[in-house]
């Protein structure tokens, strides 16, 4: 017997929550200026219920050669890196209409 996924009904191997959560987020990437003028590039808007949040901080700062962190619901990443940042994010399954660079 297979899994049914219990939000749609469908079963686990066909089910589209997780995608359909993904494109209804709306996502702001924006830089910011920190201590001795140093950027930093700031991700908000993401759903740590449906996104694991400590993984895809992990996968940005792996992809962008940069330190960084997550917490209080945004990811922090150290330098300028919002046009690298859209375009994994896009690559990663988010809706890129969803997705703000400021």
């Amino acid at each position: 017997m297979t899994d049914v996924c219990t939000v749609c009904g469908l079963p686990k191997d066909l089910c589209v929550c997780g995608t359909i959560g993904m494109e209804q987020q709306i996502i702001t990437v924006r830089t910011e200026m920190r201590k001795w003028g140093k950027p930093t590039t700031v991700v908000e808007g993401l759903d740590p219920k449906s996104v694991d949040l400590g993984t895809l901080a992990a996968k940005l700062k792996a992809s962008c050669a940069c330190g960084g962190t997550a917490k209080n619901g945004q990811i922090i990443l150290q330098g300028d890196h919002r046009e690298k940042v859209k375009k994994l994010l896009v690559d990663y399954g988010f809706s890129h209409s969803s997705i703000e660079v400021h």
